[in-house]
């Protein structure tokens, strides 16, 4: 693209102008637009299957992996499914402007802490353009702008989105650059836009770890990332053997490409001999590669060998590996230290164990005899999520309306003076 440098500098000033008239704009003005988008999309359904089409032919061609191939794609399901999620969005009461915590001093000095919108996010994300709404969602709703740049697989759908919230925004009387796509997949804007602290107050890009590690080492402003999702299922001693398999089987094999999926399983020794052959064997059904330590391979023989670098990969394919440990300590230990952050599960009907793993296991989210796949905005009640954060600053898990806003304080007083 020529003039690159310009037109990523007038996007950002537009998105930077929209921001403080979305701050103001009422929040019936923001569910009209969820609203519209939502029915926009199944409207326009065939039009924007047709033009994902084009994008998944290309994929294919340009040999993209099976596990992007399922996130790029959008069916009539998948479409209504995003709709659902703006209307559930549109339902939640809106976050700016509510009061935090209220206090009255001694002297009668009023203190008000005030939810208010962060201002411009800058989000970048790869292949899944069903993103493209989400994200667009969760953040009009909670008063920001927002620049979208997705990833060159997706952009005939990301485009035919784009004109989808646009006209949504022109019929509800949105701020019509409160949502912007970007029409380039030139990487050298990524740069410019990290460059821009005086306009974008956030970034957050959502993809894989080289993605991710490249925006977080580049950025001038704040991120909120994760990047990379090695996810651990941990199988007590004292686990019920139905429930731990239900759970490893869900979490590792119900969908491969994402965040959430487990990439680890760890197993009580205790446990090991009457559980995991017959859990190795279901996995195996399945068609997952299993790689174990030396214990796992002597029980299991679909077992394979692992290497040391297996227990830190987040592999995103038919693939787990497998850790046999003697304590409920070094099961703690091993995942601490070789986990991305992400979510972890305890399989476990022994609730001291609970506590102590629930107490010390140092990830984003911890499941309590439930699969890691249920890491997610929709199912914890956020609507769509715009990521999912293993960071301990600003936010932490998925990251939905809330926490896509800072707080100001307001102070009221009677000729109140400083002594």
């Amino acid at each position: 693209m020529e003039n690159l440098k310009e037109y990523c500098l007038e996007t950002a000033r537009r998105a930077k102008a929209a921001s403080a008239k979305l701050a103001a704009t009422r929040g019936d003005v923001k569910n009209r637009w969820l609203r519209l988008t939502a029915q926009k999309l199944l409207e326009r359904k065939d039009e924007i299957i047709a033009e994902n089409a084009k994008d998944l032919a290309d994929g294919e061609k340009n040999g993209l992996s099976p596990a992007m191939i399922d996130r790029l794609r959008l069916t009539e399901k998948t479409l209504a499914g995003m709709a659902q999620a703006l209307g559930e969005i549109a339902m939640f009461p809106d976050p700016i402007g509510k009061i935090i915590d209220s206090t009255v001093r001694p002297d009668g000095l009023e203190i008000q802490k005030v939810r208010v919108p962060l201002g411009v996010v800058f989000f970048i994300y790869e292949s899944r353009p069903n993103v493209t709404t989400d994200a667009a969602a969760i953040c009009v709703k909670s008063g920001n702008a927002v620049i979208l740049r997705g990833g060159k697989e997706a952009l005939r759908s990301n485009l035919v989105l784009a004109g989808v919230l646009a006209d949504a925004a022109r019929e509800a009387g949105l701020p019509q650059d409160a949502v912007q796509v970007l029409n380039t997949t030139d990487r050298a804007a990524i740069d410019e836009f990290l460059a821009m602290p005086e306009y974008i107050s956030v970034t957050i890009p959502r993809g894989g770890a080289q993605l991710i590690r490249r925006v977080a080492d580049g950025a001038k402003m704040p991120v909120i990332k994760h990047f990379a999702g090695n996810c651990h299922v941990y199988i007590d001693a004292d686990a019920d053997p139905l429930v731990a398999e239900k759970v490893t089987v869900n979490a590792k094999c119900q969908r491969l490409g994402t965040c959430n999926t487990a990439e680890s399983l760890v197993v009580h020794s205790s446990a090991a001999p009457a559980l995991l052959p017959k859990l190795v064997r279901a996995l195996a059904e399945k068609g997952v590669e299993v790689r174990g330590d030396v214990k796992t391979c002597s029980l299991c023989p679909e077992a394979v060998p692992a290497s040391d670098e297996d227990f830190y990969t987040e592999y995103l394919a038919a693939k787990i590996s497998v850790k046999v440990v003697d304590s409920i300590e070094e099961a703690i230990a091993h995942i601490n230290e070789h986990s991305s952050g992400h979510t972890e599960s305890i399989i476990s009907r022994d609730i001291n164990a609970i506590r102590k793993f629930t107490t010390e296991i140092d990830s984003s989210a911890v499941m309590v005899n439930a699969s890691t796949r249920l890491n997610d905005g929709g199912i914890f009640g956020l609507g769509a999520e715009i990521g999912i954060s293993t960071d301990k600053f600003h936010a932490r898990g998925p990251c939905g309306v809330n926490e896509l806003t800072s707080y100001k304080y307001i102070v009221y007083g009677d000729a109140h003076l400083r002594e």
